[in-house]
């Protein structure tokens, strides 16, 4: 690293633990307005504006699939939108877009009018996820860095469980009194992060003799790697609810409580891969996740066990958020020598895990149609994709040695200096509930998600 670069990146001065600690917090805010809630808060949302005869079950589906337009389109413009405007306006204005969108929704004038507030604020989830952690983690101390960031993550989670708890009770009040009070709720928050951002520069122009990503070994396997592991999440993701509630028999109460586990799981995912990549290092704790990963997602083709259940919802919900930890981390570890191209590494990343992600909702969305509810093939699919994803990164590995670009224990300590990377946003889905049934009061959206910042080992 040239003195130069380094100047670049490291802050301006060293920040007080006080103001760290606030920088996470609006993170965290960010993450929880942005995801957490103005995605997950729609899915048990839909039957009540189905049973308000606000839209159509097939009209109201769609409203989802405008969400995950926007979400998409949000994290494509995050990296031009910041280069050209500072982080902390960018950030605020997204919150409150965030807030007004909630706001709009509980008045349903028309479905274009709603449409295009799911859009906005998809849009506005999209660039918080990008912008958030990498405004705030350049300037937590190294030493505590990865732990803010598993905080700031954490707000996946937070939204996921909220959508099975908060969301219900507010339902009670009424569908608009709902939608105003996730806007009051969304406000709070937006005030609590608005002060507390870092102040940041203008990013520094790219150097032009900075190597092309796809040219480093070992990236390319890494992206089909991440996408196919984006396809083994779907299953959960999109049909857990409906399986335990419709393809077990055992209710909706149940398949709520499933999805609340899977919430604390994605609470819990950050802080605990991050810790195993600490130990061990994130290229062998991605192959450990990958193992762990399947076998979750494959207990629900074991039978009807509440303790299959309750574990495969557990350990999955965690990794939705947890192997982006992994992920990113192991993206720093082969740029280890071009810290410059983190960003545009992560952008192929996410556009790899999105597009994947949707496509294998859609598709399975379509066999499990065709196929007349066939839940179990679905979960068998999806930890077959997985093991696929094990698969090739142990091919991609070559034999002896570390990896091109991996961080060795003689470049540890520079490397805990370098800024930690672009933090890739977690994409969001339709449901199946949302696509079809449209009947359950906690149904099963995307997911999303929690990062936890890596540190080159």
């Amino acid at each position: 690293m040239t003195v130069s670069h380094a100047s670049r990146h490291r802050p301006a001065s060293s920040p007080s633990s006080g103001s760290m600690w606030r920088a996470t917090l609006s993170g965290f805010s960010a993450n929880l307005v942005g995801i957490g809630l103005a995605r997950f808060a729609y899915t048990p949302l839909l039957p009540a504006i189905v049973g308000a005869h606000w839209f159509t079950p097939s009209t109201a589906a769609y409203l989802s699939a405008a969400n995950l337009a926007g979400y998409l389109a949000g994290a494509v413009l995050a990296r031009p939108l910041a280069a050209r405007v500072a982080a902390a306006p960018t950030l605020n204005a997204m919150m409150m877009l965030a807030t007004v969108a909630f706001v709009a929704c509980a008045y349903p004038l028309s479905f274009p009018w709603f449409f295009a507030w799911r859009v906005v604020s998809g849009a506005a989830g999209g660039v918080l996820m990008v912008l958030a952690a990498t405004t705030v983690l350049p300037h937590v101390t190294p030493s505590r860095r990865g732990f803010a960031g598993g905080v700031i993550f954490m707000g996946v989670g937070a939204g996921i469980v909220a959508s099975g708890t908060l969301v219900p009770l507010l339902l009670r009040q009424g569908l608009a009194q709902t939608w105003l009070g996730l806007g009051i709720v969304s406000l709070i928050l937006t005030l609590i992060a608005w002060r507390g951002w870092p102040s940041e520069t203008r990013p520094a122009a790219t150097s032009h003799n900075q190597r092309r990503t796809h040219e480093i070994p070992g990236l390319r396997a890494l992206y089909a790697e991440y996408g196919l592991n984006a396809v083994g999440l779907v299953p959960h993701m999109v049909f857990l609810v409906d399986f335990v509630a419709r393809g077990l028999g055992q209710g909706l109460q149940a398949g709520a409580a499933c999805w609340v586990l899977f919430g604390l799981g994605a609470l819990a995912g950050p802080i605990v891969s991050g810790h195993l990549a600490d130990r061990i290092g994130f290229g062998p704790a991605l192959r450990v996740a990958f193992v762990i990963e399947a076998v979750a997602v494959a207990l629900p083709v074991l039978g009807p066990s509440q303790t299959w259940l309750v574990l495969s919802s557990v350990v999955v919900g965690a990794f939705v958020p947890g192997i982006v930890v992994l992920v990113l981390g192991r993206v720093h570890e082969l740029l280890v020598h071009h810290p410059a191209e983190h960003k545009t590494a992560w952008s192929v990343a996410t556009t790899s895990f999105a597009i994947l992600q949707a496509v294998a909702a859609y598709g399975m969305s379509y066999l499990f149609m065709s196929s007349g509810g066939g839940y179990r093939m679905l979960f068998a699919l999806g930890a077959t994709a997985i093991v696929l994803a094990l698969a090739v990164d142990l091919i991609a590995a070559p034999s002896g040695g570390p990896r091109h670009g991996e961080a060795t224990p003689h470049h540890h300590h520079h490397a805990e200096q370098d800024p930690c990377p672009t933090i890739i946003p977690v994409p969001t889905l339709v449901s199946h509930v949302e696509m079809h049934a449209l009947t359950s009061p906690i149904c099963m959206p995307s997911p999303s998600q929690a990062t936890r910042a890596s540190r080159s080992w």
